[in-house]
């Protein structure tokens, strides 16, 4: 099953912070006394009031809230150079839900993110799981608020109950965005190029064209026109918005590199892009 071949990377990677005085045995100005040092590299220099959060504390705890609630979920684990990570958490029930197509299915998933570098904001939010393209979509982000307490010597990680939560989500967002899939998936695309480039003029996700000079697709556009073919093949289907936004998700997902929190928004406004076409 597609689920049982989720990327599981090690984030559980030793951390620690330590003084620059301690390491380098120089003084340093004040704001920046501490290293913090993930997998033996200093990916991070800090204050001494800044309170380090390690993923053992923060993963486990966002794990333990999924158990209280009695939810089934599988794991998906992401390591980005021992600086910064996620771990989705693929809610596997009944809530799940298909786009008019057995065989495009979609699950709710909750992502939790954490770094060491600064990079990203310790945060959890709601999102989806598509299985045709095993990306995680972020069009519906209801966020989970957390208590985070810092202090010198301690960091307090203070995490709500997911039950209501959970259940709000699947009530309200989950079933809204998924009528939105359906309604893209109701508007098929006549010329796949002609999408491709209305798309990247709305966002500037990357050029359409090789160049001033040469107007032929890029390497990027001509990989987003593969994808939305190969998927409408895979489906059984004719391409369509729905299909063409999943093209774009899946290129933002494997091929750009972006932060977790930059592939966030970019997929926000590719969806909505692509459904202001509907």
């Amino acid at each position: 099953m597609y689920l049982s071949n989720l990327q599981q990377d090690e984030i559980f990677v030793p951390s620690e912070m330590k003084s620059l005085r301690s390491l380098t045995q120089m003084e340093s100005r004040r704001g920046l006394e501490n290293a913090i040092i993930s997998n033996g590299k200093i990916v991070n220099v800090v204050s001494n009031s800044y309170g380090h959060i390690p993923n053992e504390l923060f993963f486990r705890r966002a794990e333990e809230m999924l158990t209280d609630a009695q939810l089934n979920y599988q794991k998906r684990t992401i390591n980005r150079d021992d600086r910064s990570f996620i771990t989705d958490f693929i809610i596997d029930d009944n809530s799940q839900f298909s786009v008019k197509n057995e065989k495009d299915l979609i699950l709710p998933m909750l992502r939790f993110k954490n770094s060491y570098d600064g990079s990203e904001k310790t945060s959890g939010h709601f999102g989806f799981y598509r299985q045709v393209c095993s990306n995680g979509l972020h069009v519906s982000q209801v966020e989970i608020e957390f208590a985070i307490k810092h202090s010198k010597n301690n960091t307090d990680l203070i995490m709500p109950r997911l039950n209501n939560l959970f259940d709000k989500f699947v009530d309200n967002e989950f079933y809204a965005i998924t009528k939105k899939f359906d309604r893209m998936r109701e508007f098929k695309i006549i010329d796949t190029k002609e999408f491709v480039k209305a798309i990247l003029d709305r966002t500037k996700l990357f050029r359409y064209e090789c160049s001033d000079k040469n107007n032929d697709p890029s390497k990027k556009s001509r990989e987003i026109l593969e994808i939305l073919d190969n998927e409408a093949l895979l489906l059984n289907d004719e391409p369509n918005l729905w299909i063409g936004y999943n093209a774009f998700n899946q290129m933002l997902h494997n091929t750009l590199k972006k932060s977790f929190s930059q592939q966030e928004r970019l997929d926000k406004k590719l969806f909505d892009a692509v459904y202001e076409m509907a």
